[in-house]
């Protein structure tokens, strides 16, 4: 895999680094945002989403599995950086499952979707009504093991109130290499280099 070029990294992130947000990030979020800001955590395994011209999705799962840092990455330069939090994960059983748990009022792909009394506004696609989700292929490296995994996902924000930070819901449906589906919902909120620091 590309990724695993350790300069190719942001901010000396890798497997094996630790991720410890700066003591101001939890109060500052405390009310705000319903992510639960971790405390120090080695990062596990590293992903990455290819998106084409150069731009790809770094992911950087905590020892913490309900917690991971995204990193969009245009060539060696990083740009946004959410950190996201699994609010749910859910073993989905069939299509029909599948369909109970998107399909369900508020639907999923609809340009406003409220989670937890919160409304949120799709950030993908244009349609007045329904929109597709979005496929993305998903490359991990761990210590352990490299392995794929296939996303079907629909992104949406809302506005927290605090300067240029915004609260993410991501849904997706992810497959392994097995063939398993997992219907996950992630909350994540917008992150500054200066809200981190990595050892």
């Amino acid at each position: 895999m590309s990724l695993l070029h350790q300069a190719s990294l942001p901010f000396g992130l890798r497997s094996g680094s630790t991720f410890t947000p700066a003591p101001s990030l939890k109060p500052l979020l405390d009310g705000i945002s319903e992510l639960q800001v971790p405390g120090p955590e080695t990062v596990w395994a590293v992903g990455e989403v290819d998106l084409g011209q150069s731009v790809r999705l770094v992911r950087f799962y905590l020892d913490n599995q309900d917690y991971w840092l995204q990193v969009l990455m245009n060539g060696a330069e990083p740009g946004d950086i959410v950190l996201f939090g699994y609010h749910s994960a859910v073993a989905v059983n069939d299509q029909e499952h599948l369909q109970s748990l998107t399909g369900s009022a508020p639907k999923a792909g609809m340009p406003i979707f409220e989670h937890d009394g919160n409304l949120y506004s799709r950030q993908w696609g244009r349609e007045a009504g329904l929109a597709e989700w979005v496929a993305l292929c998903e490359a991990v490296t761990s210590p352990e093991a490299r392995y794929r995994i296939q996303h079907l996902c629909m992104l949406y924000a809302r506005d927290t109130g605090l300067p240029y930070r915004r609260e993410f819901l991501l849904l997706s449906v992810e497959e392994d290499e097995y063939g398993a589906l997992t219907y996950t919902t992630s909350l994540g909120v917008t992150l500054f280099p200066t809200d981190f620091h990595v050892t």
